[in-house]
C-alpha cells in the first residue's frame, strides 16, 4: 500500500510533520509512506490557472494519483483548518483527484476538534473516502516530545501503529 503524506503545516518543529515522520518509520515493510514535500511551493490557487496549472500542482495531482491512500496531518489554527491545507486542497477540487480516494485524518492535538470536522467535511464534499478507524487524533501536544519520543512513548506509538494497520484494513477492504 502506498500512502501520500501530507502536512498542513510549514512550521519547521511541526508536530504533525514530526507525527508523518514517526509513521514512516513505524510503517511495516508492506506500507510505504512518501511525505509530501511541495506544500511551500504551490502558489495560491487562482482558478484562472486551472486549465493550465503551474508544475508543482501538476506534481500534486500527479502524487495524489499515485497512491492508494493518502493521510493528511494538519494543525488547527483559530477554530479551523490552515490555509496551506485548504490551498492544497482548492488546487485539486475541479479535478478527480480525491474522488473516492482513501483518506486518513490525523492530527497531533486531542482539542482540535474544529479543524478536524472541518477537514472531514471538506474532504466529504470532494468525495474523498475517509477511513474513519484510522483516523485519529494522537495526543502530542503539551508533551513536549519529538519524532523520537513519539516513537518510545508507547501509548503514541500504539496509536500510530493501530492507526496504520487500521487504513491498510480499510483500504484493503474497499479495494473488493
Amino acid at each position: 500500500m502506498k500512502i501520500l503524506a501530507i502536512c498542513g503545516s510549514l512550521r519547521a518543529a511541526s508536530l504533525n510533520a514530526m507525527l508523518i515522520r514517526a509513521l514512516i518509520r513505524l510503517a511495516p515493510q508492506d506500507i510505504d509512506i512518501l511525505a509530501y514535500d511541495g506544500m511551500a511551493t504551490l502558489p495560491l490557487f487562482n482558478p484562472d490557472l486551472d486549465s493550465t496549472p503551474p508544475a508543482s500542482v501538476v506534481n500534486l495531482k500527479q502524487q495524489i494519483a499515485a497512491a492508494d491512500v493518502i493521510l493528511i496531518a494538519s494543525p488547527e489554527y483559530a477554530h479551523g483548518i490552515t490555509g496551506v491545507i485548504k490551498n492544497a486542497l482548492d488546487w485539486t477540487v475541479s479535478s478527480d483527484a480525491f474522488v473516492y480516494k482513501p483518506v486518513v485524518v490525523l492530527n497531533a492535538s486531542p482539542r482540535a476538534t474544529h479543524a478536524d470536522a472541518a477537514l472531514r467535511e471538506i474532504l466529504s464534499v470532494m468525495s474523498a473516502r475517509i477511513l474513519v478507524t484510522a483516523s485519529v487524533k494522537v495526543p502530542v501536544i503539551g508533551a513536549k516530545l519529538d519524532e523520537d519520543g513519539m516513537l518510545s512513548h508507547p501509548e503514541i506509538a500504539g496509536i500510530l501503529k493501530t492507526a496504520l494497520a487500521a487504513a491498510k484494513t480499510e483500504w484493503q477492504a474497499g479495494q473488493s
